[in-house]
């Protein structure tokens, strides 16, 4: 691969590198891989990896890794925050104008698929929510419940609330967030995506599919190593900043067991299997996910590929 002509076009990203794949499948050890073969910029593709605190429980790279490759958006968003897709996208807009990117080879590597659909896509420009909109609506969730607020919906936006679960609360505040602050339904919204910020021509895509067995044990023994690398006092960190539990990073997998540990309602045997059997769902939801919506264009791997082909 040679050297990246850094951004063309509108802002995109000419010559980039996308790695996608479930948790455990090795996509980070890839990304480093080829930014050290090629001189190139590792850029955090994983809704998770973003929050700060969560180091260990989040897989983020070890500091020997990043020592090795540069690497951004990884742990600079306080879990206190409700990262969303389209803050990453403007984290990863700021980083094209800064220049950050620009003249080496970069590689966008994680888990989160809306991240590389909105990379490689565009996303729809929201407006922006005051936060005493937010946090009213928050608030309401707490107090009445999803299935209240979804009838507030339906009678306000009968056509937002027609494609949303009465149980999924996050996606109900923010129908009636945007609904408010703009005064338009969030489907008007989501129909005008922004551009893309990479070349797609000029991209190469790559997803890692592992065999689910050796996934299965990659994941036992990383979680093993999580534990033994400190993540209980990772969660007892997390947990003394008193955060709502609705966050998402009080959601990433780990957290809830662990905190459990620390509460006494759970013996760590209990809360490590827990923690393992939760991570194994949702790493088959990735690479269903993965293996549905992710075009034609995506080249499949399957960890121990050759690197001289790969890269």
């Amino acid at each position: 691969m040679g050297k990246s002509e850094g951004q063309a076009g509108e802002g995109r990203v000419k010559d980039a590198t996308l790695i996608a794949g479930p948790t455990a499948s090795g996509k980070s050890a890839l990304a480093l891989a080829l930014a050290e073969r090629t001189g190139g910029v590792i850029v955090n593709t994983d809704s998770m990896q973003g929050y700060a605190v969560l180091d260990v429980l989040t897989a983020r790279p070890a500091a020997d890794a990043l020592s090795r490759a540069p690497h951004f958006l990884y742990g600079h968003v306080p879990p206190s925050t409700a990262y969303s897709t389209g803050a990453w996208l403007r984290d990863v807009t700021r980083l094209i104008e800064d220049g950050v990117l620009a003249g080496r080879p970069v590689i966008f590597v994680g888990g989160t698929g809306l991240y590389f659909r909105a990379l490689a896509e565009g996303i729809a420009e929201m407006p922006a929510v005051p936060i005493e909109i937010r946090q009213r609506w928050r608030d309401a969730l707490a107090g009445r419940g999803a299935p209240s607020l979804h009838g507030t919906l339906m009678q306000r936006d009968a056509a937002a609330a027609a494609r949303l679960r009465p149980s999924d609360g996050q996606r109900i505040v923010r129908a009636l967030e945007v609904l408010e602050a703009s005064g338009r339904s969030i489907l008007d919204w989501h129909g005008r995506n922004g551009p893309p910020l990479i070349d797609r021509a000029s991209a190469r895509f790559l997803v890692i599919e592992p065999e689910r067995a050796e996934l299965a044990r990659r994941i036992e023994q990383r979680f093993d190593a999580m534990i033994a690398q400190g993540a209980l006092d990772e969660v007892s960190r997390l947990v003394a900043l008193d955060l709502d539990p609705a966050l998402p990073a009080m959601k990433a997998i780990g957290v809830r067991e662990l905190q459990a540990v620390l509460a006494g309602t759970m013996t760590a045997a209990d809360a490590i299997g827990r923690a393992k059997t939760a991570t194994r769902q949702y790493a088959k939801r990735q690479a269903t996910w993965f293996r549905h919506q992710l075009g034609g264009e995506w080249r499949r791997l399957t960890p121990g590929d050759d690197m001289e082909t790969t890269i």
